[in-house]
């Protein structure tokens, strides 16, 4: 054997050992790396891959101890360590036949932020569009040196099977990074922060324009036949479009050779990106069993023209992720939709229905925060700030805090007048601008609704009107744009409602 090729068999074998070594190693997933930040004074999951078999010591330098886990069959471990109180900068270090190094972590308050566009959007714009940012954002971004506040960032992706991983990288909040962070989660992000002193560590999983039924479970889906629909259509979309592709390129191959017929048109493809449980597999899938605080969703407005579909399949979405988690009382704060030409109050009324009937949920109304134009509202420093308000007296214990405006609770008819009571009556109900109270109709058996004057008397609202002389129902900001003055002395405004359950436009669309 000549020198030249001793020294290339030389190479090939030092390749072959560094190949053997790498599928040894162990590896993490993107969520457990640098300047994470775990959820203090629990037991937090831990999980990687290595080699079959493999024992795997991981060491905490927050309470300087070991824990020794074992790799399954097919590579995988998991353990579960203890956390003490909020603090750092801590390192853990995981030894096998390698060694990793995860460094600056922080033991704090971990939130998943999820939903379409107006979680995703960031603080300049969002991955998907070249809206431009939010209110002041150049002073806001300035601003931003929260060192303690950390971002990961899920990738778009859809999948047809659950994932193990995904790309993304902890970001540390800072005037250099806070572009790219979601609005509506620094907002919320810093006021915890702020109030509490906690480091806060945002799980950001939102896509633009997605439905409800993308972020849930397929079986979820499947269990009930008022949602399973939604599989049925996008399975059925998937069989049929290999024929119809098929079809549309033998009647273009034949309009190339008569080009005075129609030119065919292309059927339309199954749209992955947006279709039920594709993106629950891709980008919530991989963030389990990650142990976190609760959740931030902001979402609803691509499931309007189900609102009342919507009023099972939220609380189900909800469901599924409590038991992912492994956390049934997970709390799970979202954002009602905003008024908008698109958005009809029968989904603003599915999300207080949620509210009402799930427990460890809060709602924040945006009826002061729409844009009859843009789906878009930029001030989301107003809603990332109200949906602080349910975490900071819900699990940090601020308990003087008042979390929303008047929700409806129940209405007494009085002669030719009803009578509303009201939950969060914050101190007192007023009108806003001081005039009278707006948006409010009423209606009698014939179920034709009439503006309505309303007034507050004590913790209640007397309405009616002198063209129905026996009511039976009230709404108020009934409507796609509604323009209200209603709310309580906090300065939160009332959510929509209505007292009847007549019924509505998106009943039986799924």
């Amino acid at each position: 054997m000549t020198n030249s090729t001793s020294f290339k068999f030389f190479l090939s074998l030092i390749a072959v050992m560094a190949t053997l070594l790498s599928d040894a190693a162990v590896k993490l997933p993107s969520i457990i790396s640098d300047h994470m930040v775990l959820q203090q004074r629990s037991k937090v999951a831990l999980w990687g891959w290595a080699n079959a078999g493999e024992k795997v010591t991981i060491n905490t330098s927050w309470n300087n101890k070991a824990y020794t886990v074992t790799a399954d069959a097919s590579g995988k471990w998991i353990t579960y360590v203890s956390t003490s109180k909020a603090g750092g900068p801590y390192t853990i270090t995981f030894k096998a036949s390698n060694e990793v190094k995860v460094e600056d972590v922080l033991l704090g308050e971990v939130w998943l932020a999820s939903g379409q566009s107006n979680m995703e959007f960031f603080m300049t714009k969002t991955r998907s569009s070249s809206y431009t940012g939010v209110l002041n954002y150049e002073q806001e971004i300035k601003a931003a040196n929260y060192p303690a506040i950390r971002q990961i960032d899920v990738a778009n992706k859809n999948a047809a099977e659950p994932q193990q991983d995904f790309k993304g990288d902890w970001k540390v909040c800072s005037p250099q990074t806070a572009d790219t962070f979601s609005a509506v989660a620094f907002y919320f992000a810093k006021e915890v922060h702020l109030a509490t002193g906690f480091p806060v560590g945002i799980i950001n999983a939102t896509w633009g324009g997605t439905a409800a039924e993308s972020w849930t479970r397929k079986d979820v889906l499947e269990a009930d036949p008022d949602l399973a629909v939604t599989v049925k259509n996008y399975d059925q979309q998937v069989r049929d479009y290999p024929a119809a592709l098929d079809k549309f390129n033998k009647a273009l191959e034949q309009w190339k050779q008569d080009t005075t017929q129609r030119q065919p048109t292309a059927p339309a493809r199954p749209n992955n990106d947006k279709a039920p449980f594709r993106l629950y597999n891709a980008m919530i899938a991989p963030l389990i069993p990650y142990t976190l605080k609760g959740v931030i969703w902001y979402q609803g407005e691509n499931n309007a023209q189900k609102a009342y579909q919507y009023r099972k399949l939220f609380p189900a979405m909800i469901a599924n992720w409590r038991s992912d988690f492994r956390n049934e009382k997970l709390p799970f704060y979202f954002v009602q939709i905003s008024p908008h030409r698109s958005q009809n109050p029968e989904i603003r009324e599915a999300q207080l229905m949620t509210y009402r009937s799930v427990p460890n949920t809060g709602m924040v109304v945006t009826t002061d925060n729409g844009d009859s134009l843009d789906i878009h509202p930029r001030n989301k420093k107003l809603v990332g700030e109200r949906l602080s308000l349910w975490a900071l007296r819900n699990e940090y214990g601020k308990k003087n805090i008042v979390v929303s405006g008047p929700l409806y609770k129940s209405m007494k008819v009085d002669d030719n007048k009803i009578k509303i009571s009201f939950d969060f009556t914050g101190g007192g109900l007023v009108a806003k601008d001081g005039k009278e109270l707006a948006e409010f109709t009423i209606a009698g058996e014939d179920q034709k609704f009439v503006p309505a004057k309303a007034v507050i008397e004590g913790d209640k609202v007397i309405v009616w009107s002198d063209a129905v002389s026996k009511p039976v129902a009230v709404r108020f900001a009934w409507r796609n744009i509604p323009d209200p003055n209603f709310y309580n002395k906090a300065g939160l405004p009332a959510s929509p409602f209505r007292t009847d359950n007549w019924k509505g436009m998106t009943e039986g669309r799924n």
